[in-house]
């Protein structure tokens, strides 16, 4: 026991690079996230986005935050597949009749999303870029933008893993993410809230993806934040933390 602990973060380290070679022989799994997204965004800009009113002259900006979550959201199916091929496979049985610590190769599916959600979010900015996205937002704004994508990401991802580990079947592990993917759709992610019905408005004002929307997108725009980004990081923080406690415990359950 003493020596797992001694040897955590090298255990980790290890799970991130085998889990990252499985990646990188199928990289269709980032591509698909991340073409999906912009095939999205380039729908919304150059189709819908004439007859979309939102008090902006740059839809590409309003859009932009929106098309990062969704991103997100579809990605983490992936690592509820890997995990539940891996459960299915032994390979967990396998690790802990090794002197490696426990939690290592969860964290080792973790960090894989965080790498490749990562990846796939550059692309995306740079594709809105070349769309003619700008941004006025300083230095100290795209840190915060990039903390709040990281804990969202680890969020979903963590629910992820839940759902990796508990599924009864391949298609249970990967179609978790679908309601995540169009949680965004019935927020100020693609049109204001004022536009929608009265039921609809309320759903939309008090769930967690507007207020993560409003504040990267103030962040960038260099706009005041408000309130916003403490609900932001409230609802981050959330559900990260309630989402790693059970997976934890469901993953014990299963050692167990």
């Amino acid at each position: 026991m003493e020596m797992t602990k001694r040897y955590f973060f090298s255990d980790i380290g290890v799970m991130l690079g085998r889990s990252m070679h499985h990646i990188t022989r199928s990289m269709d799994t980032i591509i698909t996230v991340t073409i999906m997204p912009i095939a999205m965004m380039l729908l919304f800009v150059y189709v819908f986005g004439g007859a979309i009113q939102t008090g902006t002259d740059n839809y590409v900006n309003y859009l932009l935050p929106g098309i990062l979550l969704i991103a997100i959201a579809a990605s983490t199916s992936y690592t509820a597949y890997r995990l539940f091929m891996d459960m299915q496979e032994g390979i967990f049985e396998r690790f802990r009749s090794m002197p490696v610590a426990p939690s290592a190769a969860l964290w080792g599916h973790v960090l894989t999303s965080l790498v490749s959600n990562t990846i796939s979010v550059v692309v995306i900015i740079l594709t809105a870029l070349i769309m003619g996205f700008n941004s006025s937002a300083g230095i100290l704004s795209w840190l915060a933008v990039t903390g709040i994508l990281v804990l969202f990401t680890l969020a979903l991802t963590w629910i992820a893993v839940i759902a990796g580990l508990s599924a009864k079947s391949v298609d249970g592990a990967s179609t978790f993410s679908y309601p995540l993917v169009f949680l965004p759709f019935i927020s100020s992610a693609f049109v204001p809230t004022r536009s929608m019905p009265g039921v609809v408005r309320a759903f939309a004002e008090n769930q967690p993806v507007t207020s993560i929307v409003d504040s990267i997108r103030s962040l960038l725009a260099g706009q005041p934040v408000g309130n916003d980004i403490w609900a932001a990081l409230a609802w981050c923080l959330g559900i990260l933390i309630a989402a790693c406690i059970f997976a934890i415990l469901v993953y014990n359950r299963k050692a167990a």
